[in-house]
């Protein structure tokens, strides 16, 4: 069929399908309808639990409970909704013990001294990554990319168990670090070392997927405003401080942002750790510590209280990364 015939006739299929659409009956809510998949789950896997994770903060856990929730009689058929647990209310005495707990505060400094080594060399780390392979001068770059994003692909348990094998007395780090002279260093049972070697782990892991986003943002700056910066004599150095830098700001705070959180949900890391004989005080994290109290103790209301309060706190850093930036 030729161009001329083939173009009216496709003219006249959307006329009329203009009129069917308009003669067949609009449905209020046909929008939500369509959404509604997305809120079902978002309420059930996500709403429900952080408010009912509040709601368990102001009791104590008792055990399973065997009362009804409400019954439902249908004559020859009832339907019994039993309740999740036997909670007694206390009120505010979870977040009063949070306030005495030295537990809770040693394993939130513990997480603290693991963001202060883990994010500025992430950090650091990525951006200087992404740099090199937006380089004019770099060659390979997409096999530069998917080598050092495939760490991000390794699962957490078999590569933390990885890492202990390294640093193992006498493994490949002593014999790595013995070959330039220095002596082995007790990578598991000193308490230093031991919180270092979890916030590696996650150096290795995650350098190359925050690399990916600030080369990503890297790619967005536009190139005049190198040139011009060339024109004015502006050294390289100037050039990434007045140029790279400011445009970066908004990819660089989300960086931060996400590493944040990140450090401050770190349990896999400190749990092979401690099971491979780390000291447990040095390398509990708080989300260690919320595991520990919750499901090893079935604490659930004081859990539920240090959970609030790890919220309470990212969200403070958060806010204070956006402030400063």
């Amino acid at each position: 069929m030729s161009r001329q015939l083939l173009v009216p006739l496709l003219d006249q299929v959307r006329f009329k399908r203009e009129q069917l659409k308009d003669r067949l009956p609009t449905l209020p809510g046909t929008p939500l309808l369509f959404l509604s998949p997305f809120f079902l789950l978002f309420g059930v896997f996500l709403a429900i639990p952080v408010f009912y994770t509040f709601y368990l903060s102001f009791f104590t856990f008792q055990g399973v409970s065997t009362e009804a929730l409400f019954a439902i009689d249908v004559g020859a058929y009832q339907i019994m909704i039993p309740e999740m647990a036997n909670l007694q209310y206390v009120g505010l005495d979870n977040y009063r013990r949070l306030l005495t707990d030295s537990v809770f505060y040693q394993s939130l400094l513990n997480t603290a001294i693991i963001f202060v080594v883990q994010v500025p060399l992430m950090v650091a780390l990525a951006l200087g990554l992404a740099l090199v392979l937006n380089a004019a001068y770099t060659r390979y770059k997409g096999i530069f990319r998917s080598l050092l994003l495939l760490p991000v692909s390794a699962n957490t348990v078999a590569y933390s168990a990885v890492f202990i094998v390294i640093a193992a007395e006498g493994g490949i780090a002593d014999i790595a670090l013995g070959a330039i002279g220095i002596p082995p260093i007790d990578w598991i049972s000193d308490g230093f070392w031991a919180r270092n070697l979890v916030a590696f782990m996650s150096v290795w892991r995650w350098t190359g997927y925050n690399m990916i986003i600030i080369l990503a943002g890297l790619q967005t700056i536009s190139p005049s405003l190198y040139e011009a910066a060339e024109i004015g004599g502006a050294t390289k150095i100037q050039k990434f401080r007045h140029i790279t830098l400011p445009q970066l700001k908004p990819i660089m705070l989300f960086v931060f942002v996400t590493t944040t959180i990140g450090v401050f949900k770190k349990f896999a890391e400190p749990m092979i750790v401690i099971s491979s004989g780390g000291p447990i005080n040095e390398t509990r994290t708080i989300v260690y510590y919320i595991w520990q109290v919750a499901f090893q103790n079935l604490e659930l209301g004081y859990g539920s209280a240090l959970t609030v309060a790890l919220v309470a706190i990212i969200m403070t850093l958060s806010l204070i990364q956006f402030k400063v930036s």
